[in-house]
């Protein structure tokens, strides 16, 4: 849903002023929806009633809009309650948070409970996305609070614990342990994020992962794996890295059927293990195993190294008690990595910190992050198939100031992955949108614009490769990928595949070494060039007639017996809004070379406001002159964009046009230019476009003229910024 301009970018305002002030982070969380858990458990504490949560309550929308919505039979007989209700002696943990504690109920939600059960197995992981001081005793209430990373910002969401159930069992996550609640109702919190149940169906077990850790993805297909990923894997899980893995199924209709070896297509696993055992007849030989889980808590892998296979026999008691073999229903086997790579078709590997994978050394990375917007109109120009547009895109320029420590292959350059996300898209599948299909390129800056912080122009891409790109578009919640360049400045642009796609998104850098990224912003100036006095022998015959009507205009209305006769008398002949619109569309109507139904009697106000340096409300004949030159300047910028002479002008133009004016601006500016003044075909008249710049110069000299200091800055009370806004 599009945002207006004042809501989205005051909104935008808001949440860079939170950062500044520390909120957002892992210490100080935003709180959703502007719920504090604190202060919440103790106002209803003092009420001495259990927490009833308004903004997610037990209802159809909470559940979902579509196969969960009304329409649903699904939900006539699903009930809320509270664990309480459930069990006679609820515990939030119990023993011990462990991957056993997730079993699927009927939610398409495996790809969250596979990143769950992963994130089981680091205890300081788990503890940060499920704070662990919350229990159905001490302080017990019936409100629950969990965090989560969401782009870019860590937030805390408390809920309530009411939970669906039908015939008294849960409907959706539930623990082996029937007394347990902390997988269930982290459920909850998370749908809760995404608006509601049904927004949790079908995804990737990195969103989730990424979600829970604020780390950076990476994909690897079994059939494109390098040769080390073994090795890849047993280090990524010993540094605490969250992985998933899946089986492709080519027929929609077949996701999440069995195959003869009891895996599952179309479905989330987690890896949880790997490990290398010795068979007692086999000494000398080492067995590279796996050890993944189903989220249903069952239906496991039937081939060699299952639960009841007979390679278990030739392994010592050691061994067993290393590799922790069970022979149980829960979901969970071991099988070998042979198997593993021949059965699976992708991995997904989420990197805390993240970390190199690929040598003996730990890294911490450095991580630059970006907000971006993709406006219709203005900044959603496409991928580079739409040329007159790609340029358009939000551009991120690239430093990598250093090379890494251990090149590999005797390689130099600077290991970096760019992670380019797209937000809400999940929130926002009830009103029908769905994940735009997205990537990335790379340019490299040229030398002599090194430090320039210009955005660049059409030119520039028309005649430069890219130095790197993302492999495809696709349509993914992310676009992860890793490159090795050499140290120096690049330019990255993200896009959606097809243009006019508009949302926003969030622009992630990792690199081993020091590296900056950042939005490349045009400083916000203006050129205020003071046109030179005319003398009579220069004046064109258009200002002779101008002129004329002028003071044919003003003389017609200033010969009633008024306050305005007494100022003709003194010779200061002045216009009001109307006079000058009549004054300038019966000159616009003699030039054919603009189409256009002349000037609004807003626009003409607001040129009146420009110009109107003794507040009288109108214009007098030297300022009406000086605007008269600045609109013929604006016209003959307007017809260069417009040489078909159709009246209007493209907005993605509107970038080069306001340039050509005298105005820098940054990309937040140029998208609100578009959300004002372009109709629904993304056009701009000439009407507009001259209200436009009429309206920049009047704030940039407003301001100037406020910036008594010259710093950048200025400090205005209410009535000072009332009466600005008011009359601009």
């Amino acid at each position: 849903m599009p945002y207006t301009p004042s809501g989205f970018f005051c909104d935008r305002l808001i949440r860079e002023r939170e950062r500044r002030d520390g909120e957002g982070t892992l210490n100080k969380p935003l709180r959703f929806n502007g719920q504090d858990f604190g202060a919440l458990r103790r106002e209803w504490g003092r009420r001495g009633t259990l927490f009833d949560d308004d903004s997610f309550p037990p209802n159809v929308e909470s559940l979902g809009f579509g196969d969960l919505g009304h329409k649903s039979g699904k939900v006539k007989n699903i009930v809320w309650k509270r664990p309480k209700e459930i069990s006679e002696n609820p515990q939030f943990i119990v023993g011990g948070a462990s991957r056993t504690d997730i079993c699927q109920g009927d939610l398409g939600d495996c790809w969250l409970l596979a990143a769950i059960a992963c994130l089981t197995l680091n205890e300081k992981l788990l503890y940060r996305v499920v704070p662990p001081e919350q229990s159905f005793t001490q302080d017990y209430v019936g409100i629950f609070h969990f965090q989560f990373w969401r782009y870019g910002d860590w937030v805390d969401v408390v809920i309530d614990d009411r939970i669906p159930t039908f015939n008294n069992q849960l409907v959706f996550t539930k623990s082996a342990e029937r007394n347990e609640f902390w997988s269930a109702l982290l459920e909850k919190a998370y749908a809760k994020l995404h608006g509601s149940y049904e927004a949790l169906k079908g995804g990737n077990t990195t969103e989730a992962m990424e979600d829970f850790t604020g780390g950076v993805s990476e994909f690897y297909e079994m059939k494109e794996a390098p040769k080390d990923l073994y090795k890849i894997m047993k280090k990524a899980l010993e540094r605490g890295s969250l992985m998933g893995c899946s089986i492709d199924s080519l027929v929609p209709a077949r996701f999440e059927t069995r195959t003869s070896m009891g895996l599952v297509k179309g479905h989330a696993y987690s890896v949880t293990a790997v490990e290398e055992c010795r068979p007692l007849q086999h000494r000398e030989t080492k067995v590279r195993l796996v050890r993944l889980r189903n989220p249903w808590g069952q239906v496991e892998w039937n081939g060699p190294w299952s639960d009841n296979s007979k390679e278990w026999v030739g392994l010592s008691k050691a061994e067993k008690e290393k590799l922790q073999h069970q022979s149980a229903e829960d979901g969970e086997f071991w099988m070998s990595f042979e198997d593993f790579k021949k059965n699976y078709t992708k991995i997904e590997i989420c990197n805390l910190t993240p970390d190199a994978l690929e040598d003996d050394k730990i890294h911490k990375w450095t991580v630059s992050v970006n907000e971006g917007r993709w406006v219709r109109g203005c900044s959603a120009g496409g991928c580079r198939n739409y040329p007159e547009t790609f340029w358009t895109n939000p551009q991120y320029r690239l430093r990598l100031l250093e090379e890494d420590d251990d090149p590999e292959d005797n390689e130099v350059g600077c290991t970096f992955v760019v992670a380019l996300m797209q937000k809400n898209k999940r929130k926002e599948r009830r009103m029908g949108s769905n994940l735009f299909t997205i990537g990335f390129a790379i340019y490299e800056v040229p030398k002599e614009m090194h430090g320039n912080k210009q955005h660049m122009a059409k030119d520039f891409f028309l005649v430069s490769s890219s130095k790197a790109r993302c492999k495809s578009y696709i349509n993914l919640r992310e676009v992860t990928q890793r490159f090795r360049l050499n140290p120096g400045e690049y330019v990255i642009v993200p896009s959606t595949y097809e243009p006019h796609q508009e949302g926003e998104f969030i622009l992630r850098v990792f690199s081993e070494k020091r590296n900056t990224s950042e939005e490349i912003e045009n400083r916000i100036e203006a050129d205020h060039p003071v046109p030179a006095p005319t003398s009579a022998g220069e004046e064109s015959q258009e200002d002779k007639q101008f002129r004329t009507v002028f003071q044919e205009i003003a003389g017609e209305v200033s010969t009633k017996p008024n306050q305005r006769w007494l100022k003709y008398a003194q010779h200061e002949m002045e216009i009001t809004a109307n006079e000058l619109r009549n004054v300038l569309n019966r000159f616009i109507a003699n030039h054919e070379d603009i189409s256009s139904e002349g000037f609004s009697l807003e626009s003409c106000r607001s040129m009146i406001a420009l110009m109107d340096m003794d507040g009288t409300s109108r214009l007098n004949l030297q300022e009406f002159c000086h605007l008269w030159k600045k609109i013929k300047k604006w016209q003959e910028i307007f017809k260069h964009y417009n040489p078909d002479q159709s009246g209007s002008i493209n907005s993605y133009e509107m970038r080069n046009a306001v340039n050509d004016a005298g105005f820098r601006l940054n990309n937040q500016l140029y998208d609100i230019i578009t959300m004002r003044y372009a109709d629904v075909s993304m056009n701009v008249d000439f009407d507009s476009f001259i209200s436009c710049l009429v309206r920049l110069e009047a704030m940039f000299r407003a301001f100037q003229a406020f910036d008594q200091h010259g710093d950048g800055t200025i400090r205005l009370s209410v009535l000072e910024w009332l009466q600005l806004t008011m009359y601009a």
